[in-house]
C-alpha cells in the first residue's frame, strides 16, 4: 500500500446561509469552486440558540446533483415540493437528489424553535454526471440506528459509515455517483489509515482536535479541509494529544465541465439559463 501526501490545507471561510444561519464553509470559497465530483462542504454551527431563536433555511430551489445532510446536533424538519419530507436527529442523515429541480426548505421544528438549543450538521453537494442530471427528485431519511458504526476493541477508534465501506462495514446509503464518507473519532495518540480508491479524489474535514494527516504528517485543526495528493491507495489520520474527529471524503471525478449558478449545477451556461426559467415559470414546483 502506498499512502498519499497532503497536497493542500484549505481553512474554512465563515459565510451565512438562510435566514441568518453561521456556516463555515470548505469550498466553494476564494478561488476553489469544487473537487470533482464534490461541489460543497458546509459545517453549519454548532450555534446555540435561545428559546424562541432558532432559525434555518426557508424554501429555495435545487438542480443538477445530491445533497446529503449529516445532523450531529439538534432537530432539522425537511419539506420539499415533491412530497418529500422528515424529520432528522442528531446523528440522521438525509439524502436527495436535486436531479431536475425541486424547491426544498431546512428549518427547526416547532418544538426546537420554542425550547431553543444547539444545531449543527455537515452539508454536501455530490456532483450528478450530465446523464442524470434531470432524473426525478427523490428524498430519503436514514436514521442514526441505521448507519453502521464499527468501534475498535480498546474503544480508541470509532468510525460511522455513512456511504461507502470502512473496518468491513457497507453504508445503507447510495448515491448516483459512489462515494465514501466517515466519520472517524480517534482518541488521543490513535491513528487510523484508510484505503481509497485508485484515482479517487480524497478529501478529509476536521470537526475537533489537532492531530496530523497523510505521510508526510501535515498538522490539521478544527474547521480545515485536507486535500489529499492523487497517488496512492491509502490516506493516514492521526490524533495529537487530544481526542480527534475528523471526516473523510472519496470519490472518483467525472471529469466533466462544471456550470454553476447559486443552488443550480450544470454542465453548460445555457442549461443554467434553463434552471432558473424552469424555477421562475414553476416547473419546479411549490411549497404548500
Amino acid at each position: 500500500m502506498t499512502s498519499r501526501t497532503v497536497a493542500r490545507l484549505v481553512p474554512g471561510t465563515q459565510t451565512m446561509e438562510g435566514d441568518g444561519m453561521d456556516v463555515m464553509r470548505a469550498f466553494p470559497a476564494g478561488t476553489t469552486s469544487y473537487f470533482d465530483p464534490f461541489l460543497l462542504l458546509d459545517r453549519l454551527g454548532p450555534v446555540t440558540f435561545a428559546p424562541g431563536a432558532a432559525k434555518g433555511v426557508p424554501a429555495h430551489p435545487h438542480r443538477g446533483f445530491e445533497a446529503i445532510t449529516y445532523l450531529l446536533q439538534g432537530e432539522i424538519e425537511h419539506r420539499d415540493s415533491f412530497g418529500g419530507s422528515g424529520m432528522l436527529r442528531a446523528g440522521d442523515v438525509q439524502w436527495m437528489r436535486a436531479g431536475s429541480g425541486l424547491i426544498h426548505s431546512e428549518m427547526p421544528p416547532e418544538d426546537f424553535r420554542r425550547r431553543g438549543g444547539t444545531l449543527q450538521a455537515i452539508q454536501l453537494w455530490v456532483n450528478l454526471p450530465r446523464a442524470d442530471k434531470m432524473l426525478k427528485p427523490e428524498y430519503r431519511d436514514i436514521g442514526a440506528a441505521e448507519i453502521p458504526e464499527v468501534e475498535t476493541s480498546d474503544h480508541s477508534t470509532r468510525v460511522k459509515v455513512i456511504a461507502g465501506e470502512a473496518a468491513g462495514k457497507s453504508a445503507v446509503l447510495g448515491t448516483r455517483v459512489p462515494i465514501t464518507y466517515l466519520h472517524f473519532t480517534l482518541k488521543a495518540s490513535r491513528s487510523v489509515t484508510q484505503r481509497v480508491g485508485a484515482g479517487d479524489t480524497v478529501l478529509a474535514y476536521t470537526l475537533e482536535g489537532r492531530g496530523v494527516a497523510g505521510r508526510d504528517r501535515r498538522p490539521i485543526a478544527p474547521n480545515q479541509l485536507v486535500v489529499f495528493s492523487s497517488d496512492g491507495d491509502v490516506v493516514e489520520l492521526a490524533a495529537g494529544d487530544q481526542d480527534l474527529q475528523v471526516l473523510i471524503l472519496a470519490g472518483l471525478p467525472l471529469g466533466e465541465p462544471v456550470s454553476r449558478y447559486g443552488p443550480f449545477v450544470m454542465n453548460t451556461p445555457q442549461e443554467i439559463n434553463d434552471a432558473i426559467e424552469a424555477f421562475r415559470s414553476g416547473l419546479m414546483g411549490t411549497l404548500q
